[in-house]
């Protein structure tokens, strides 16, 4: 069983930056990720890292922006936001599963989710 808290979500103005944490205990052997869900809109893939840590998975809208990364003796992920835009704004959620590099974007890949964070982007 893995649980996951997501923490780190608040208010920023477009251009700046936050860092998410997901605290994951339990998530060892796992691949853990985030995606987002805008108001009536679909949940969307943002960011993955497999269960070592070294191979790292972007969305091509958060590429360069966003970086994901894994304390894996704290079994913590990070997720820093740079440059944020106010269409990012949205619930982050992260997630936990074994999937396959083919699959590793794809909501149904993952067994464990968080509460979610919200992250409001102002103009």
């Amino acid at each position: 069983q893995v649980q996951l808290t997501e923490s780190g979500g608040g208010l920023v103005q477009a251009g700046e930056s936050l860092t998410l944490s997901c605290a994951a205990p339990g998530s060892t052997g796992y691949s853990v990720a985030w995606f987002r869900q805008a108001p009536g809109k679909e949940r969307e893939f943002v960011a993955a890292i497999k269960a070592s840590g070294g191979t790292t998975y972007y969305a091509d809208s958060v590429k360069d922006r966003f970086t994901i990364s894994r304390d894996r003796a704290a079994s913590t992920i990070y997720m820093k936001l740079n440059s944020l835009k106010p269409e990012e704004t949205a619930i982050y959620y992260c997630a936990a599963g074994r999937p396959i590099t083919s699959t590793i974007r794809s909501i149904g890949a993952y067994y464990y989710w968080g509460q979610g964070t919200q992250v409001t982007v102002s103009s």
